[in-house]
Formats: structure tokens, C-alpha cells, sequence
């Protein structure tokens, strides 16, 4: 009768869980919402919206989200399904897979990368290009 549905992300935006500067967490971190990380976090990070690493902030594992924002430190293996922002006072290393990236002049990315293109659900057989005339 009072069933309480669990709300779905659209719910959520506008919402983000913030871990202020100087807190230290041991373990993973699980969000469906945004996510901004000011303190230090050893261990994985996993979220499906979007992950801001301030200047102060540092995370020692693997995160895996939909678009990130990294102005702190990282080491590890980051999965980004859409845009990676490297900020130019980030320091990261590590294994980066993302959609796009973008990193500003002065930031220390030592790592490896490797782009993935989204899956496009439209089919190539409907729009074929025509031959150019000689």
C-alpha cells in the first residue's frame, strides 16, 4: 500500500554526494549520482554519472563511471563510457579508457590510453555515400 520505489537517476540529478578535503576512505564507493571527491579514497569507485576529482582530492584504485573531471591525483585504472576531462593541475598514472579526452596544458598524464567509440545503434546499410564522377 506505501511501497516506496527506489528512485531512478533521473531522480538523482541535481544531487551530488560530496567527500570533503581532509576525510580519508578505505573501501569502494558505489553511486548511481554524481560524485565529488575533495578527500582520499583507497580503493574502486564505481558510479553511473559523473565523478569530479578536486584539487585536493586522490583516489588509489579503479574507477569506472560515465564522464569524470580530474583536477587531483589518481592511480589506477579509470573507465570513462563518455568525456575525461584532465584538469592542468592533475597528476595521473595509471591505465585510462575513455570515449574523449581532453587534457590541459601542465597536467602529468602518464599513462596508458585507449579510445572506445560508442556503439551507434543506427544502421549503415540505409545511408550509403555516392560515387563521385570522374
Amino acid at each position: 500500500m506505501f511501497d516506496k520505489k527506489p528512485k531512478t537517476y533521473t531522480d538523482l540529478l541535481g544531487k551530488t554526494n560530496r567527500i570533503v578535503e581532509g576525510t580519508i576512505i578505505k573501501g569502494n564507493i558505489l553511486s548511481q549520482a554524481d560524485f565529488r571527491l575533495d578527500g582520499d579514497l583507497v580503493g574502486n569507485f564505481q558510479s553511473s554519472g559523473k565523478l569530479v576529482i578536486g584539487p585536493a582530492g586522490s583516489i588509489k584504485g579503479d574507477i569506472i563511471c560515465k564522464n569524470a573531471d580530474i583536477e587531483g591525483k589518481f592511480d589506477g585504472k579509470i573507465q570513462v563510457a563518455e568525456i575525461l576531462n584532465v584538469r592542468a593541475k592533475a597528476v595521473i598514472h595509471g591505465e585510462v579508457v575513455c570515449g574523449k579526452l581532453s587534457v590541459e596544458p601542465g597536467a602529468e598524464f602518464s599513462a596508458t590510453c585507449q579510445m572506445k567509440t560508442p556503439t551507434k545503434t543506427a544502421s549503415h546499410d540505409q545511408s550509403q555515400p555516392e560515387e563521385a564522377q570522374p
